[in-house]
């Protein structure tokens, strides 16, 4: 007996209607709509691809120092322009010195950034001969000059000074970075004896002709440059700690023993002013600068502090006078530029592995950004008025050639990394056509970024990103 029509009729597997079943697949992963990430998380992203990039450092330390220079130049002009008619001056006296000493400068940093490393080696001896003859010099009668009680200058002639200790900072750096790029290179650095010799002798030498003329801030910067050279040259924590402490008793015994220091030392934090020696007056009229600003300021200009009430407005407590006329604004853009310098100087030390380099760069960047903290801490009133000017912002020629120098050498230095010489060879050849001839330029592209690959290849194999 055949099988029933129930049976017979019974539909297939996986269909109710006897259609055969429809398999079902998942969407391909093309049709599927786009994960759309974090707004914060992809800029994050593309500001960490953007910083590690070859060429960061470059950019920072060019494109930061001009905007420093140029703002200063700024500020110069609108915090100088009573203090000149005061003087019975023109308006724009101190303007037109420190332009003038922006354009030599500008030819000095040219010529740092387009000179071989060799050069700047071959350059360390004489530039320190020089600054100690002129420090020297100063303490002959009838050549050297006092300046509020400082007795730390050269007259040039007419109304141009020079400051010798100024070049100190540079001679100090550059002949350093070269006595400890050799003795690493003979690997006569893990004994103490070649630390510490002759490289403390001779910062102590140029400390004390410094201090002979009572300019307590410049010593206090070239003291920060001996430390971060001998941290950069791997000191131990007893030999650290040991020079440290012969220097912090110096330093306490000539504060202690100048009526003048210490009441700079009483000024820290003073909101008002006093009466007796240590008046605080310079000080507080800072502060009142800082706070009359409020957040986009005054206005260019506007300063009511420049008017006399603060002392040195153009030199020292220039940041005052900026935070008065741009406001909070405007300092804190000051401070991004310096933080930004700062961190293109470390960026440049840390990833070179050429020594002299290594501590010419930290050397710079230390003198740049202990000098910023001191003169900034000093118009906030969180540290001593030591005097020193805020670096490639405050007027004064003898501070800002060496400086500009220096900067010239951080962007030879960054310009210099392996990874960054391969992305600028890669730029030259969109200029125009092969000189010489009318046709256009031949295509070399395929030769030019194995040269590249090979570069970066080698940069990565280094320690470069």
């Amino acid at each position: 007996m055949g099988p029933s029509r129930r049976t017979a009729e019974k539909p297939a597997p996986g269909g109710r209607t006897g259609h055969p079943a429809v398999r079902r697949t998942n969407r391909p992963a093309a049709s599927r709509p786009p994960r759309r990430d974090n707004p914060l998380r992809q800029l994050y992203t593309r500001a960490q691809k953007a910083w590690d990039r070859p060429l960061t450092a470059y950019y920072l330390i060019m494109g930061g120092s001009l905007l420093i220079i140029v703002l200063g130049l700024v500020m110069v002009y609108s915090a100088s322009q009573i203090t000149a008619l005061q003087m019975s001056l023109p308006g724009s006296f101190f303007f037109r010195k420190q332009f003038l000493a922006a354009s030599i400068g500008a030819a000095l940093l040219l010529a740092a950034s387009r000179m071989p490393v060799k050069l700047h080696r071959a350059l360390a001896y004489p530039i320190l001969a020089g600054a100690v003859f002129l420090m020297a010099l100063v303490q002959v009668p009838g050549i050297g000059m006092s300046v509020n009680g400082n007795q730390n200058w050269i007259s040039l002639g007419g109304s141009f000074q020079i400051q010798p200790s100024e070049f100190g900072k540079l001679a100090l750096v550059l002949w350093s970075a070269d006595l400890l790029a050799r003795k690493q290179d003979k690997k006569l650095l893990a004994q103490w004896k070649h630390m510490l010799v002759p490289l403390v002798p001779v910062a102590f030498m140029l400390l004390g002709l410094i201090m002979l003329g009572g300019d307590m801030g410049t010593a206090i910067i070239l003291t920060a440059i001996l430390f971060g050279l001998l941290w950069l040259a791997g000191a131990p924590t007893r030999l650290f700690v040991g020079v440290l402490s012969v220097a912090a008793t110096i330093g306490v015994v000539l504060i202690k023993t100048s009526p003048n220091r210490m009441a700079r030392l009483s000024c820290i934090g003073a909101t008002e002013p006093r009466s007796g020696a240590a008046d605080c007056w310079q000080a507080v009229h800072g502060i009142y600068a800082l706070a009359s600003g409020g957040i986009f300021g005054s206005g260019l200009g506007a300063s009511v502090e420049k008017w006399g009430q603060l002392p040195e407005a153009h030199t020292d407590f220039i940041f005052a006078v900026t935070g008065e006329e741009l406001g909070l604004a405007g300092t804190l853009s000051v401070l991004a530029l310096f933080a930004a310098l700062g961190y293109a100087g470390i960026r440049v030390a840390g990833r070179t592995e050429d020594p002299f380099v290594r501590y010419a760069a930290g050397g710079v960047t230390t003198w740049i950004t202990a000098q910023a903290v001191i003169n900034i801490g000093a118009v906030l009133g969180l540290l001593p008025i030591a005097g020193v000017p805020l670096p490639l912002f405050s007027y004064g020629g003898s501070a800002l050639l060496p400086t500009m120098f220096a900067i010239g050498l951080l962007i030879a230095f960054a310009r210099d990394e392996p990874a960054a010489r391969a992305a600028l060879a890669m730029r030259h050849p969109r200029f125009g056509r092969k000189r010489g001839t009318g046709g256009p330029v031949l295509d070399r592209s395929p030769r030019r970024w194995n040269t590249m690959r090979r570069r970066a290849s080698a940069a990565r194999s280094s320690g470069e990103r």
